[in-house]
């Protein structure tokens, strides 16, 4: 694409397991993209890849108007344990609440029951004199004395941060910014994170180990975000720098350095953003994101033209599958199921003689075998290439060169000979268990959310999503396959098409028949005035702002909630009726049933302000004249057992496919950054965008 020296830019980077992906967009439309090995320290490899795509486009890093970037920074340092040595601040008498927890046993019957270590040790958990009461009058004041000499102690420990949650701070939150004064008088170099400002709703365990997380992770998001700016600005950089948020708004460096926990999800969530986009340019609104990168696949529900978003999330699972085996964080997440089934995810026997695939990865370094880095253990891309459905000499468009007859000898030696079987069939068992696992991982995922997997279109995408994301809808019973063009890269345009967003909660319980509709109005007013100041403030104009709000709502005396839309403007007796309407609305949706006739209450409200949404990245070739004669590149063996194996299968350039080009399976298109395969009995036409529309199964041979 050519992009001409008055055309400013704007450029999505996305850090992946494996590789970091770039969507540079001009002004006018143009699209290039790059694609780079994630690196060790990942900001090198945002530099990398950004002076690369800059240097083929002809650009200097002056020409980039916005930044938005992706990351999975928090989430893997969570895991890890590789964040700041953290203290808590909790009010005498529930200085455990948070090892403590709910008591829930996740495996009722599991012995051996494991559960995360609370990011907080005992040993540094303060009880401090205090007391606030539920209608958040004071019942026993604060000790800031006690407060400012411990701080000065944990400062001389080698204490990094500080964690205040104290009871009832939802309600008033003047103990807690007393507690950071008295800490910043005494320690001015420990970093503090309030209850009160992190996450102001009921439920004492979720708030600690929420506010325990952010102001954990600060330091070394801190680090990583400014020297990403340093970087950036190195190189010429002066435009503004954006990160994703877990919910699917971006938000400016100094708002992520404040709530470094709201980016739980960013790299993730921006697949999902650009599966919705895809799909609302196509007229879909419901639909299955579905990206598989190189280390995980991540399947999330698009419904209504946007992705579902849960505020329950919990990180570091003992059980991948099993909830409340992790450190619940209380923030907004858009909502989806990530299994380690990547590219790069290592396929192994097992003690009992049974094929496994993942969760583990061979990552970038050493990556798979077939990458010649020093990998052993052959990976789900190893058993792809074997299969012939990737051309060694075309890997990132040829600038990687794989070695076909290394991972053959690697799936043969590891997984061929215990189980008695070739090569080929080692590799197709492999391709089939992986497949398995997503498609029984994305249908408990859809059914949990009260959708038919039959009924949702998959919009397959990341490095590996097309390759295997035919086989992935055919097991779901799905009728049709989406392959978006630039399908290796789509999460970074999921980046450009992100809203400036931020999302806002107040606790306030009361049965709906006795709200203070007052109070109330006066709760919405200030979340939606500090979200249009925020907004303004990160550029966003005032006029273009919006305001969604919801509600957590239950029956009374129920242990469980559902989040239900509430009317904008001011609110009284009269709306009533629509809020209930609206609860019986969802609840069936959910649970297939209307529910009994029971009272209901209210516990959190909530607003989301967003600013105006990004254009759609309009991508493709200046030439969309091709068909597919014209596309054909030739053929190769690949293997597709129905067929009796091998067969030799056409290969298509995506680049030369134009709008109303069909073609049938089996087929193999080829592109850059990935590769999507066609199986048997699979129709596949290219519309007008240059998203191929795959119809799987009975409807392609219909």
């Amino acid at each position: 694409m050519v992009i001409t020296a008055d055309n400013p830019v704007r450029v999505g980077v996305d850090i992946g397991g494996t590789f970091t992906d770039l969507m540079l967009v001009g002004s006018q439309g143009e699209v290039v993209i790059g694609k780079v090995l994630t690196t060790p320290d990942p900001s090198r490899g945002v530099e990398q890849v950004l002076a690369d795509t800059l240097e083929g486009a002809g650009r200097s890093a002056s020409s980039v108007r916005h930044l938005v970037h992706g990351t999975t920074l928090v989430t893997n340092a969570v895991i890890e344990r590789k964040g700041a040595l953290t203290a808590l601040l909790t009010t005498s008498g529930f200085r455990d609440s948070i090892e403590i927890g709910r008591e829930h046993r996740y495996e009722l019957y599991d012995l051996d029951l494991e559960l995360p270590e609370p990011l907080v040790p005992r040993h540094l958990r303060y009880a401090v004199p205090e007391r606030t009461l539920a209608d958040g009058s004071t019942h026993i004041e604060l000790d800031e004395e006690h407060v400012a000499r411990l701080a000065g102690e944990l400062a001389e420990a080698g204490v990094e941060a500080v964690a205040v949650c104290f009871l009832h701070s939802f309600t008033n939150p003047h103990s807690e910014r007393r507690a950071r004064s008295a800490v910043e008088r005494a320690a001015p170099h420990l970093r503090v994170s309030l209850s009160s400002e992190v996450v102001p709703e009921i439920g004492e365990f979720e708030r600690a180990s929420t506010t325990i997380a952010n102001v954990y992770v600060q330091p070394l998001v801190e680090r990583y975000l400014t020297g990403l700016r340093r970087r950036l600005e190195g190189m010429g950089f002066e435009g503004r720098l954006f990160v994703m948020l877990s919910s699917g708004g971006a938000a400016t460096l100094d708002t992520c350095l404040r709530f470094p926990i709201r980016l739980l999800e960013s790299g993730p969530a921006a697949g999902a953003l650009a599966a919705a986009s895809v799909g609302a340019a196509m007229g879909r609104d419901s639909l299955l994101s579905f990206d598989m990168g190189g280390t995980t696949a991540k399947l999330s529900v698009v419904d209504g033209g946007e992705p579902l978003i849960t505020h329950d999330f919990e990180v570091d699972r003992r059980y991948r599958f099993k909830k409340g085996s992790g450190l619940p964080v209380r923030v907004p997440v858009i909502e989806m199921i990530e299994i380690g089934a990547g590219g790069g995810s290592i396929a192994r026997i097992d003690a009992m003689g049974l094929l496994k695939v993942g969760p583990d990865s061979a990552g970038a370094d050493p990556g798979p075998v077939c990458y010649g880095r020093g990998g052993r253990a052959p990976t789900v891309t190893d058993a792809d290439l074997v299969l012939g459905y990737l051309d060694p000499g075309y890997f990132l468009g040829g600038a990687m060169h794989l070695d076909a007859a290394a991972a053959e000898a690697a799936l043969a030696a590891s997984i061929g000979a215990p189980l008695g079987l070739s090569a080929a069939e080692a590799a197709w068992g492999v391709h089939q268990v992986v497949n398995e696992a997503m498609a029984n991982a994305a249908r408990v995922h859809v059914v949990e959310r009260g959708k038919n997997p039959r009924a949702l279109p998959v919009v397959a995408f990341g490095g590996a999503g097309p390759v295997h994301g035919y086989r992935v809808a055919e097991l779901l019973g799905t009728g049709e396959l989406i392959l978006p063009y630039g399908a290796g890269v789509t999460s970074a345009m999921g980046l450009l098409v992100a809203p400036l967003a931020f999302d806002f909660v107040r606790s306030y319980y009361a049965k709906l028949d006795e709200l203070d509709w007052s109070e109330l109005n006066g709760i919405f007013e200030q979340m939606e005035r500090v979200g249009t100041d925020l907004l303004v403030g990160s550029g966003a104009g005032p006029g273009e702002i919006t305001h969604t709000r919801t509600a957590d709502i239950r029956y009374v005396g129920q242990g469980h909630q559902i989040s239900v839309p509430i009317p904008d403007g001011t609110l009284s007796q009269v709306h009533l009726p629509d809020i209930r309407d609206e609860f019986d609305r969802v609840y069936k949706t959910l649970y297939g049933r209307e529910g009994p006739p029971v009272e209901l209450e209210a516990l959190t409200w909530r607003v989301v302000s967003r600013g105006p949404r990004p254009a759609p990245v309009e991508s493709g070739p200046e030439d969309r004249s091709g068909g597919a004669e014209a596309a054909r590149k030739g053929e190769r063996p690949a293997y597709f057992p129905s067929l009796g194996g091998f067969t030799e299968t056409p290969v298509y350039d995506r680049y030369r496919l134009g709008p109303g080009t069909a073609l049938r399976g089996p087929a193999i298109i080829e592109e850059r950054e990935s590769t999507a395969v066609i199986g048997p009995g699979g129709r596949a036409a290219v519309d007008e965008r240059l998203n191929i529309v795959v119809l799987v199964g009975e409807r392609g041979r219909g």
